[in-house]
């Protein structure tokens, strides 16, 4: 049973009565405080789905949906009683705590207050926010910055199309603009009949739940994987097959695979006992929450509000297996498939289930591909990675956990975790895909890979160079033990090149 209310817009001066507790047209009552605290506004909990009762109030109604939303100091979920000092920590504030001199938490409270705007209003203030200088008109970036991001999604199939340029050049609206150009060039908005308003409401609220505080699992990565899917669904044996449906769904798996991500792996989520892990049994704990979070946008906006029930529900199951494809403890259960049908030669694109599958794969490529990017790019994602391992790690430190392996900024580099990532996770699957597409593009990305792996390399001999000189006694061990950890630890580097975070997988061999 659902039920729903429609809210009246709160002056944003005045408090919201405690009673009241507020999210994208979802609200709660109840009779006591003590589980909230004080009324702010900024500290209430946001949740939606179904409907409980607190056990201590018979008669307070909860009234909430499934996707929950937490920006509260108090804890993710009021229910739930445990010591753990973690559990008291907001996912948003994670790495500003950490940075102190941040004014990104400055920000913070006008973020909150989003949906209690008109639509028009939210998209206004979401442009100001993002930190367009009010000094500068708009029109002479509408003028200069526009027209450089039209001419560059004349190239959007290029495989070095620069996501990290084209995201200045829109104003951090780098997964806004793309998707909807992808869309709309495939002709898939009229085809569907899909509504304007709500594909750009649709789309503004994907790229809003994405994290801008993670150095990595953001809204450019979203993008960056969205293209990389584009230029996969080009190739010649998907582009004669998939149909439109198809491309759909492929385009906004790749747009929604990490929505909502909190920056930190399902491990830490499991050891600090989180109510996401405890949801989803602590199996693909992160991709389920995802899917679900997409899924929650779909319904809000009323995407597919137009479609046949049966196809919007079925829309919506298979946009969750492709996301939940993305989940690397499966990684050796995928590529030992797709090594079979290969092997057989009996994958059939006419068949829905084997195209399906081959999206699948597709998808699961575009999330790891940053290695097979050119070097200049490679590198900034390698980078952004490793900082996001590491502000985990510091967090960890912080709370007194045991820091998860790759995590600790002290005993490992870039250099080393990518090598083992490249060796152990992304040789293995791509090398699959070029046996399946052998085309420009796939000989490419190897070739990038083989030499970005080899400037890994390079830069790890000459930081050990420089160590010894001024450690002889112990840096030559400490690299060796950093780059061994590395090694074993592929589940966790699956996510140095836009895997999403999951349980350890074993290694396996390299089949020839």
């Amino acid at each position: 049973m659902e039920v729903c209310y429609q809210l009246p817009v709160l002056p944003l001066d005045r408090p919201v009565p405690k009673h009241v507790l507020s999210r994208r047209g979802a609200i709660s009552f109840s009779s006591s405080s003590s589980l909230f605290g004080a009324p702010d506004p900024r500290q209430l909990s946001q949740r939606r789905g179904a409907i409980s009762y607190d056990s201590s109030d018979q008669t307070a109604l909860y009234i909430r949906m499934l996707d929950v939303r937490v920006r509260s100091q108090v804890g993710f979920e009021p229910e739930r009683r445990s010591s753990h000092p973690y559990l008291y920590i907001d996912f948003r504030t994670l790495h500003t705590r950490l940075d102190y001199g941040s004014t990104s938490a400055s920000s913070a409270p006008e973020r909150r207050v989003h949906r209690l705007l008109s639509f028009q209003r939210y998209l206004h203030s979401s442009r100001l926010l993002r930190g367009v200088p009010q000094q500068i008109p708009l029109h002479i970036l509408d003028e200069d910055y526009t027209g450089q991001a039209r001419c560059m999604l004349e190239k959007v199939g290029n495989w070095n199309f620069d996501i990290f340029l084209f995201d200045r050049l829109t104003n951090g609206n780098s997964l806004i603009t793309l998707t909807f150009h992808l869309l709309n060039q495939y002709g898939l908005v009229e085809l569907f009949q899909l509504d304007m308003v709500k594909l750009w409401r649709f789309l503004v609220m994907v790229q809003e739940d994405y994290h801008s505080d993670n150095p990595y699992h953001n809204a450019i990565h979203a993008a960056d994987v969205t293209q990389a899917m584009y230029c996969y669904m080009r190739e010649p044996t998907l582009a004669k097959s998939l149909t439109s449906c198809d491309i759909l769904l492929g385009l906004l798996a790749a747009a929604t695979h990490d929505l909502d991500h909190p920056g930190v792996n399902q491990p830490f989520l499991i050891k600090t006992d989180h109510y996401l892990a405890t949801l989803y049994r602590n199996t693909s704990v992160l991709e389920n929450h995802h899917w679900k979070s997409a899924v929650g946008l779909l319904r809000e906006t009323g995407l597919f509000s137009h479609l046949p029930a049966e196809d919007s529900l079925n829309m919506e199951r298979e946009l969750g297996s492709l996301i939940l494809a993305t989940d690397i403890s499966r990684q050796n259960e995928y590529l030992s498939r797709f090594r079979r049908h290969l092997d057989q030669e009996n994958l059939c694109l006419s068949n829905g289930s084997h195209r399906h599958f081959i999206l699948q794969m597709a998808l699961k490529c575009a999330d790891i591909c940053n290695p097979c990017r050119p070097w200049e790019l490679s590198k900034q994602w390698s980078e952004k990675v490793t900082e996001e391992f590491f502000q985990q790690g510091d967090i960890e430190k912080k709370h007194k956990l045991e820091v998860s392996p790759l995590c600790d900024r002290g005993i490992n580099t870039v250099g080393n975790i990518q090598i083992g990532f490249m060796t152990y996770v992304a040789e293995p699957l791509f090398a699959e895909w070029a046996r399946f597409s052998d085309t420009r593009l796939s000989q490419t990305m190897l070739g990038h890979m083989g030499l970005n792996k080899a400037s890994w390399g390079s830069l790890q001999q000459e930081q050990t160079s420089v160590s010894e000189e001024a450690e002889p006694s112990s840096a030559g061990t400490d690299t060796e033990e950093a780059a061994a950890t590395a090694a074993r630890r592929n589940s966790n580097t699956a996510t140095a090149a836009g895997g999403t975070s999951s349980k350890e997988i074993p290694q396996g061999s390299r089949e020839s």
